[in-house]
């Protein structure tokens, strides 16, 4: 216990209680970002069910992640949970017309965990995003649920489309790996894995494997961090 405080110390939050899952939530985007507390606080209270999907994308993260410590040092320690908490109280603002307002915390946001995710971009539950770092979502991309996602990946526009979906859209269940950039208005299928390093501009099948500088099908998806259930049951 001393060492888990002396952690959490390390990293700025002092406090060991906490009033709910805002309260949480807002100190500890403030230490890591210097985010402000009672904005984080306040939109957490105000929007419905998102302290229940960020603790979803918390709780997920550590069950994919091996990390020691589980849901508590994810919440202190892991950047890409950081990153899309701070996402959610941005995306939260944006669809409360606030732009301006969800513009700024995604600029402090962005300085803090290096990502640069649009506040109008759609993400979905049990978002795993690994490492964190060098994150670009544009404004009109959708992610769905329990998507995972490692570093640098882009998942872009392909700057010559200015229609209202001019961002990739991710299902279910979709595997990027580190490096990757899907630029336009493609869908890539429930489950479907992107290796590490692909260029994908064209639209995914469901449960396929793509690779390569241009990406190609090379035969069923090989990876998947859906939670197994007991057959016996």
């Amino acid at each position: 216990m001393a060492q888990n405080k002396q952690a959490a110390r390390l990293i700025g939050i002092e406090r060991t209680t906490f009033d709910g899952f805002a309260d949480l939530a807002a100190t500890v985007l403030f230490a890591v970002a210097r985010l402000d507390p009672v904005l984080t606080q306040n939109i957490y209270e105000d929007t419905p069910d998102m302290a229940e999907i960020s603790i979803h994308d918390i709780t997920e993260t550590a069950r994919r992640n091996f990390e020691p410590g589980r849901g508590g040092a994810t919440l202190l320690f892991a950047r890409g949970v950081q990153a899309i908490i701070a996402h959610r109280v941005a995306h939260a603002l944006w669809q409360h017309g606030d732009q301006m307002l969800a513009l700024a915390v995604k600029s402090v946001a962005g300085r803090a965990f290096a990502t640069d995710i649009h506040p109008a971009a759609k993400i979905g539950t049990g978002l795993w995003l690994d490492h964190g770092l060098g994150f670009v979502v544009g404004e009109t991309c959708v992610i769905g649920n329990d998507v995972s996602i490692w570093h640098n990946v882009t998942l872009g526009s392909t700057l010559n489309d200015d229609s209202a979906q001019r961002h990739p859209t991710l299902q279910d269940g979709v595997v990027v790996g580190a490096g990757a950039t899907i630029l336009g208005n493609v869908t890539i299928g429930s489950n479907a894995n992107i290796a590490a390093g692909a260029i994908v501009v064209q639209d995914v099948a469901a449960d396929t494997l793509v690779v390569g500088s241009k990406s190609r099908e090379i035969g069923p998806a090989q990876i998947t961090f859906a939670a197994k259930t007991n057959p016996d049951k």
